[in-house]
């Protein structure tokens, strides 16, 4: 049985597919990764077939219209941004994407679903398993992960998720009509498939911790929480050797970097970052990513790199600082070590909550409201919380005693 994931987005968007897929793999399971091109050798790196769905997403990422957009934290300008950027590649996302699709007896896909994935699935009569990393599912218990928390109540809650899904479903709906318009297909509804999928019984499962966020008593037996789907570094990676050096010449220190989130001025955001570890007395380390952190000249207790894997790094930081992505936020509460959010936008801001109100990180300070003497002072009590501190040890703890990919994998063979 030939197992089809289809991913999409940044490298904290993809990761966890890829993990998911390396653990069916494992498990015996042909599977191949629909993505981008960007992740060609991530996914090869795993030891999985690789099937490409279109060109560089970095791209997009970089330019100067989506570094305003989320500089800006203007979610309207952010959607806006990403619905004409689908419509530009639907007809060269949908191809690839029903020819990878062909002959796999099972299709996985999140939120890469509803840009044509779940209408080829059932052009094709390929059964589905919704899978994200966010919670989707409608709920009384606490509001959606795009919109505002407001104290109007359970009502309000359930309804915010319906927000969300149309405003997820824009970006998707252009793909998905070019989808059904070449497989011959009637136009899908003008809602989206989100209702539809969980009335036919379609399969849900979330991949992060119970830990962080408990499942809703009101979600039916049909949707999961397994735990976090973690990808370990590749066979025989070892530590660069100017990195271990500089771990080794003092105190643990900060890490700080906001993955695939532009900076129309990588200097400025270099140069308060600097400042703030200055003000805070800590040694740092700058991961300089999508987002452009840049510097040419770095004191002596500031470290810059490329790309290490958080599941190393972060066991080995006093704190992490980061944009509160999802991926990145599983990766520094496993570690067991204080949060600092600086969300830019989307669902940045609910994880920052969640770390706050888990009592394992500060309050969370939006990138637009960001100064060098506010994350100094959130660096300070991140990394001199002794109370603090103790909350996020055990938090990960916690995690690391779960098993996400194996957990996610038995409900895969359940439901098949």
């Amino acid at each position: 049985m030939t197992i089809a994931i289809v991913a999409s987005g940044s490298r904290g968007d993809v990761q966890p597919y890829v993990a998911l897929a390396k653990g069916l793999h494992s498990a015996g399971y042909p599977v191949r990764v629909l993505t981008s091109d960007d992740f060609a050798s991530l996914v090869t790196g795993a030891g999985l077939e690789f099937c490409s769905i279109g060109t560089s997403i970095e791209a997009m990422l970089q330019s100067d219209e989506w570094r305003k957009a989320t500089e800006d934290g203007n979610f309207i300008k952010i959607l806006a941004r990403m619905n004409a950027e689908m419509k530009h590649r639907a007809h060269e996302l949908v191809q690839p994407m029903i020819s990878a699709l062909e002959g796999s007896q099972l299709m996985i896909a999140g939120m890469a679903g509803i840009t044509g994935a779940f209408s080829i699935a059932e052009k094709l009569n390929i059964p589905m398993i919704q899978a994200y990393v966010f919670p989707l599912t409608p709920t009384d218990a606490f509001s959606s992960p795009l919109t505002p928390s407001l104290p109007f109540g359970n009502t309000f809650n359930r309804l915010s998720f319906g927000v969300m899904q149309q405003a997820l479903w824009q970006m998707g709906r252009t793909s998905d009509a070019t989808a059904r318009r070449e497989l011959g297909m009637a136009n899908g509804s003008f809602w989206g498939p989100f209702g539809a999928l969980q009335r036919r019984g379609v399969p849900l499962m979330y991949g992060y911790s119970p830990q962080v966020l408990p499942r809703p008593q009101d979600w039916d037996a049909n949707t999961h929480i397994t735990g976090y789907w973690f990808l370990d570094p590749p066979d025989g990676w070892v530590a660069p050797q100017a990195l271990t050096d500089f771990l080794q010449a003092g105190d643990a220190p900060v890490y700080i970097g906001f993955g695939s989130m532009g900076n129309r001025n990588p200097e400025q955001i270099t140069a308060l970052t600097l400042k703030a570890l200055e003000l805070s007395g800590q040694r740092g380390i700058l991961a300089s990513g999508w987002g452009g952190l840049s510097a040419t000249d770095l004191p002596d207790n500031v470290h810059m790199l490329a790309s290490v894997p958080h599941s190393w790094l972060f066991p080995r930081m006093a704190a992490v600082v980061h944009h509160g992505g999802a991926g990145t936020t599983a990766a520094g509460l496993t570690a067991g070590v204080p949060s600092v959010v600086i969300p830019f936008f989307g669902d940045q801001p609910f994880w920052g909550q969640r770390v706050y109100e888990l009592g394992v990180g500060p309050k969370p300070i939006a990138r637009q409201q960001l100064t060098a003497e506010g994350l100094a002072a959130l660096i300070t009590q991140a990394v001199t919380d002794g109370a603090m501190r103790g909350r996020a040890a055990a938090l990960g703890e916690r995690i690391r005693a779960e098993d996400g990919i194996g957990q996610a994998v038995a409900l895969v063979q359940q439901m098949l």
